[in-house]
């Protein structure tokens, strides 16, 4: 009875670490509270409709459109914010205002601009793309179910955890296997003595923040097979549910947000199958007990202090 939920459970938290990970990359770096994090996986939801209702093409195909998109509205964006806030005296606090308001000015033209129905993506209606993929899975027929461990899952649940599963890897790269990643995690480590020792931090942050914009684009690409619909309200649920989970993992540690998301899937699928009325206020339990219990995240590691 326990397989199915917990085995979803694994599926949903890969994918909530890839919902995650931008927002830990970004603290991690900058020290910044991107209260708009959950807009910007709701546009990425967008694009996934605007491939494929308006160009008739796979949605997967908007995994590498809305990465690349949204990579280079994060970095225009970190130019016209961020430079300004870190001459600030609080730049987490102020940043925690600015981006609540930006939060707002997105999910207000979104609405302006499409209304506040609900949108979804039949899962029957995969496209060729996602069908191959399922199909390669083990899929049967095609673009249906797949059986691990004798369960049953739909095939985009099992397609999002691997495309999770490739993009925390790419993290991984990033950081310990390129130049870039190593001027990154020298910024993340000491900022001041990174900014001494020549670094162009601008440009680091600039590519963290890009990053960490792409990514959430990325799971907003899967959020309606994952969810079912997606609304333009729907990004401030999504915050929240990205910060439980940087905070289950560790706040600053964004690799640590791989094993937050996969505790949350977790509890998160347990939940909705036996309590399923206490579902919604599973992120504000868990942040309450962590914060309480664990305040340094299930890593344990520490945020630096400035």
């Amino acid at each position: 009875m326990l397989a199915y939920p917990l085995i979803a459970g694994v599926l949903f938290g890969l994918y909530f670490s890839l919902l995650g990970i931008g927002l830990n990359l970004v603290f991690g770096v900058m020290r910044i509270v991107n209260l708009a994090h959950g807009d910007f996986l709701m546009l990425g939801a967008f694009v996934a409709f605007g491939v494929f209702y308006l160009l008739g093409l796979d949605p997967l195909l908007a995994v590498p459109l809305a990465f690349v998109l949204f990579v280079i509205v994060g970095i225009v964006l970190y130019g016209l914010l961020v430079p300004r806030l870190q001459q600030s005296r609080d730049p987490e606090m102020l940043s925690i205002i600015l981006f609540f308001g930006l939060s707002q000015v997105i999910e207000a033209l979104v609405t302006i601009a499409f209304g506040t129905s609900e949108r979804s993506i039949p899962s029957r209606e995969l496209g060729s793309l996602m069908t191959a993929a399922a199909k390669a899975l083990g899929a049967k027929p095609e673009g249906g179910p797949v059986d691990i461990l004798g369960q049953s899952f739909p095939a985009a649940w099992v397609i999002s955890a691997v495309v999770s599963v490739i993009a925390i890897g790419l993290v991984y790269v990033y950081l310990y296997r390129t130049r870039l990643g190593t001027l990154t995690r020298a910024v993340m480590s000491r900022r001041d003595e990174a900014f001494a020792t020549g670094i162009n931090v601008d440009r680091v942050c600039a590519a963290a923040f890009g990053i960490g914009l792409g990514l959430a684009a990325i799971a907003g690409v899967f959020a309606p097979f994952m969810f079912g619909s997606v609304t333009p309200a729907f990004g401030a649920d999504a915050t929240v549910t990205a910060f439980v989970i940087v905070v289950l993992g560790s706040l600053g540690n964004p690799l640590g947000t791989a094993l937050g998301g996969i505790v949350y899937g977790i509890c998160y699928m347990l939940v909705q199958t036996f309590l399923s009325s206490w579902a919604d206020l599973l992120p504000y339990v868990l942040l309450i007990v962590v914060l309480l219990l664990r305040p340094s995240g299930l890593l344990g590691r520490k945020v630096r202090v400035a």
